[in-house]
């Protein structure tokens, strides 16, 4: 079931589901009931592209602080819930926009069905986590083990359950630290199922091997056409897994928007810092939401040819750079003033 014919689901202000853009979520780490600290890092997240967020609800006050989280930000609000069935409860009381479960962790199958209860008399979707670390002991069994065959199994078993407690407003989460097997459980899952479905390498790493594992398993499963929310889990600032995120769909052409910088890998020809430049030209372009190729190229002889595919670049020299412009060469600029030369052309660029 590609995402173009999943069920949709409203989550707060917004729709995943039934061709609608793949949204971007990621977690927040810092204490729930820390409602400043929270709230602070939220619109962080917010301000870097993030469209769903989600937050640990371990206990009674964490739940409460909900509430007063929501009223201080502008996106939907996902509460994660982890044994105790009563929190999911909690959560949605005050005021979560969906709540994110594993029905084999929550007990029994009343405990489930109060969830479900509740879930249905707001009308609040349930996402249904299944991970690679939580499988249950009879599908361990089963399969000799952790398989996607197993974590497919497992989540089914767990959308029928609500299913037949007369629920359907779900999403679906199958996630493992293994790559490969995370991508054949999405493409059978995706066989089986018409409910939207959350995608994510769990326990990816740091930002440098999470960033690599993440794009190699989501961009797998996203070009097959699975997958209405995405979260690139990274052992790091979680705006990390946005800005990630980002490049990911854009790289996919699942997501318009933003500037793509492009960058030489540097020889023995680059005159200039080209590295450092590269770097500073890439944090000062993620302040501007153009949609354009912005190249930072190192050397004279294949920059110019290089940078004609992009809308705007430089190509460096011997302490200077060249200036291009729509594939053509606009003038020469000092090193020390290439950044504020590209600067200023983004400034302009909408009249331009």
């Amino acid at each position: 079931m590609t995402r173009e014919h999943t069920k949709t689901v409203k989550i707060g202000n917004r729709i995943i589901g039934g061709g609608s853009p793949v949204l971007i979520q990621s977690m927040t780490n810092t204490p729930t009931q820390d409602v400043k600290a929270t709230v602070a890092q939220i619109n962080r997240l917010t301000e870097a592209g993030c469209e769903i967020v989600r937050c640990t609800v371990p206990d009674v006050e964490a739940a409460e602080a909900l509430s007063r989280i929501k009223k201080e930000i502008t996106i939907p609000l996902v509460a994660d819930i982890h044994f105790d069935y009563k929190m999911a409860i909690a959560a949605m009381e005050n005021g979560a926009d969906k709540i994110r479960i594993n029905p084999g962790n929550i007990g029994s199958r009343e405990k489930v069905l109060a969830v479900v209860k509740a879930a249905k008399e707001r009308e609040i979707p349930i996402r249904i986590g299944v991970n690679s670390g939580s499988l249950e002991k009879p599908f361990l069994t089963k399969y000799s083990g952790v398989t996607a065959e197993g974590i497919v199994e497992s989540a089914l078993d767990k959308v029928h359950m609500i299913e037949d407690m007369g629920y359907d407003n779900l999403v679906v989460s199958i996630k493992s630290s293994d790559v490969l097997m995370c991508v054949k459980a999405h493409e059978m899952l995706a066989q089986q199922t018409a409910h939207p479905l959350h995608v994510g390498i769990t326990e990816a790493g740091t930002v440098w091997s999470g960033n690599i594992k993440s794009g190699i398993g989501m961009g797998i499963i996203l070009y097959q056409g699975i997958g209405d929310t995405i979260r690139v889990s990274l052992s790091g600032d979680p705006v990390e897994e946005v800005k990630t995120a980002k490049l990911l769909l854009r790289t996919l052409g699942l997501r318009k928007g933003g500037i793509e910088v492009v960058s030489c890998p540097t020889c023995g020809r680059t005159k200039i810092d080209l590295i450092g430049l590269a770097n500073q030209v890439e944090t000062m372009a993620a302040a501007y939401d153009y949609d354009m190729k912005l190249a930072v190229m190192g050397c004279v002889v294949n920059g110019p040819g290089e940078a004609q595919e992009a809308d705007l670049g430089i190509a460096g020299g011997i302490g200077e750079g060249l200036l291009i412009k729509k594939g053509e060469v606009i003038r020469k600029v000092p090193e020390n003033e290439l950044l504020a030369v590209l600067k200023n052309e983004l400034d302009n660029w909408s009249v331009s």
